[in-house]
């Protein structure tokens, strides 16, 4: 039989590759990856609506790679901050700072940085105005929510959210250099999702949140009080989106209204059955609320590449 001489392997090296890449894993993950996700599915929209057509490419990925920064700054400080009752949550036990994967310092450098350079960029490549606003963003979520309201009260994610709002209004001055009431609405429309959204994950994770001894609504509230809360918001966040019919076509009209109806069914039988005891499984309604607000945004997106003119191409 012949021998095959075995090739020499380096076992240094491949360790090495590999603590880099789950260091890289853990800096990735302190941006929350998945929030800045569904922060960018709603900032295109509001640029070709603020366009009236489809703007430059050039001017659309600077402007995500602006947005991208910003958030992950955030949600990096708000990391630094909220490490104490992160390592104390299931849920959220297994983030970088709550096992020790980054150092707070490390961390914290990285969040600061990444705002800086979210500032510089979006200046560079869009105004001063989104820039500014961006900056503002990071601010609004990690001193206002995270550090003031958020152990404090539990209206913290109502007030909170307005820093997730920020994705349209910046992604419309981007385009405009200026705010127009069509950009409040799409804010609006955010503002309004956001309880609904959160305070269904936060039914599910009750035990979590008293025990980290955060007020969010459903540690201090009833079910019953916190799903009527639910259902309030989510028909104020569908009326809201009408707002935009003026500005809009049949596309989205349609789409919106449809997609409405769908939320409020969901809404209503989660309230339905809390309040006759019966078991309820709000995650349905959490992960129908991703579904939702993609849905809506998609459908303005659509309807304006369809119903206006092409603009700022070629590149």
């Amino acid at each position: 039989m012949s021998s095959v001489t075995p090739v020499p392997v380096d076992t240094k090296a491949t360790p090495g590759r590999s603590d880099f890449r789950t260091v890289l894993r853990a800096y990735v993950a302190l941006t929350k990856p998945r929030i800045i996700e569904l922060l960018l599915v709603t900032t295109v929209p509001a640029m070709l609506l603020a366009a009236r057509g489809i703007p430059s490419p050039w001017l659309v990925l600077n402007t995500l790679i602006g947005g991208t920064m910003a958030a992950g700054s955030a949600n990096a400080l708000n990391c630094v901050v909220d490490a104490d009752i992160d390592a104390v949550m299931k849920r959220t036990s297994a983030r970088p700072l709550a096992r020790h994967a980054v150092p707070t310092r490390n961390a914290l450098v990285f969040g600061l940085v990444l705002g800086v350079l979210s500032f510089g960029w979006l200046y560079a490549t869009t105004n001063l105005l989104a820039a500014a606003m961006a900056v503002g963003a990071i601010v609004f979520y990690v001193l206002v929510y995270t550090m003031l309201l958020k152990r404090r009260t539990s209206q913290n994610i109502v007030w909170g959210g307005a820093a997730g709002c920020m994705p349209v209004v910046i992604g419309w001055s981007a385009v405009t250099g200026d705010v127009g009431w069509q950009a409040l609405v799409m804010f609006g429309v955010i503002f309004f999702w956001t309880p609904p959204h959160f305070w269904a994950l936060a039914m599910k994770f009750r035990d979590d949140y008293a025990k980290a001894g955060v007020p969010m609504l459903p540690v201090v509230a009833t079910p019953q009080h916190v799903a009527k809360q639910i259902v309030v918001y989510s028909w104020v966040m569908v009326a809201w989106t009408l707002l935009l019919v003026p500005a809009t076509g049949w596309v989205y009209t349609v789409f919106t209204v449809a997609a409405g109806a769908w939320f409020l069914v969901f809404a209503h039988r989660l309230n339905s059955a809390v309040r006759r005891d019966k078991p309820t499984n709000p995650m349905k309604l959490f992960h129908l609320s991703n579904t939702y607000l993609t849905a809506v945004f998609v459908a303005l997106a659509v309807d304006s590449a369809l119903s206006l003119p092409v603009a700022g191409w070629p590149f």
